[in-house]
């Protein structure tokens, strides 16, 4: 009785960290993947698109799971793919978490005001979308943002388009948006010296401004 008594408190302490979301643990936004042997770049026709935009660890931690970041994105005019249908190989990404080489999660794209089948349009016309990833030692998500052509012209990126794109979505995202009860409020932050400016390793060679997004994200 007395082992138990003194082990009870140690016990609760315990429980009490562990039950704590891993970025309240952590305390950072994020930690950059090429500081652990990962990169910032995907891997995509054997050169890579930037990681451009990333959703803070220290965002509400209900926004923080796979299901929160298409919610997030309804909330701002982005859903799941046409019909939950994908059409193309999944890039992967390595965080420098220590997983190594991850597949995408999903890939969100552009709605026209139709979360239902909005995207059919976008997959069809072309538009804003992005490939996310959760950094599992902080639980924040990388997000690979760009802005593409019709299926006519194969999805191509537009020029200009991984800076195109990522700025349409932090325009649509920061500020008051919400989605199915839920209230968001976005701030952004933008961060050098992440990705390297212009075109070298970049799929299609197009050039970057080598700007990356930081969103933090509060849910009501």
């Amino acid at each position: 009785m007395i082992l138990v008594a003194l082990l009870f408190p140690l016990l609760l302490l315990v429980t009490r960290i562990f039950a704590i979301p891993i970025a309240e643990r952590n305390g950072v936004a994020f930690i950059p993947p090429a500081s652990n042997g990962g990169s910032q770049l995907d891997e995509s026709a054997g050169l890579g698109e930037p990681l451009n935009v990333i959703i803070s660890g220290l965002s509400t931690p209900s926004v923080l799971t796979n299901e929160g970041i298409e919610d997030y994105a309804r909330s701002f005019g982005f859903s799941t793919e046409c019909l939950g249908f994908h059409i193309g190989d999944k890039q992967k990404s390595n965080l420098g978490d220590g997983q190594g080489y991850q597949d995408e999660i999903a890939v969100i794209r552009q709605d026209f005001g139709d979360s239902t089948l909005g995207t059919c349009l976008e997959s069809l016309t072309g538009g804003n979308h992005f490939r996310f990833w959760r950094q599992s030692t902080t639980g924040a998500y990388f997000l690979a943002a760009s802005k593409e052509e019709p299926v006519s012209r194969n999805h191509n990126i537009v020029p200009n388009g991984y800076d195109l794109g990522r700025d349409a979505l932090v325009n649509a995202a920061i500020g008051k948006t919400s989605y199915n009860g839920v209230d968001y409020s976005t701030t952004v932050e933008w961060l050098t010296g992440l990705l390297t400016p212009g075109s070298e390793g970049i799929n299609h060679g197009i050039a970057i401004d080598g700007r990356v997004a930081l969103l933090t994200v509060t849910a009501s």
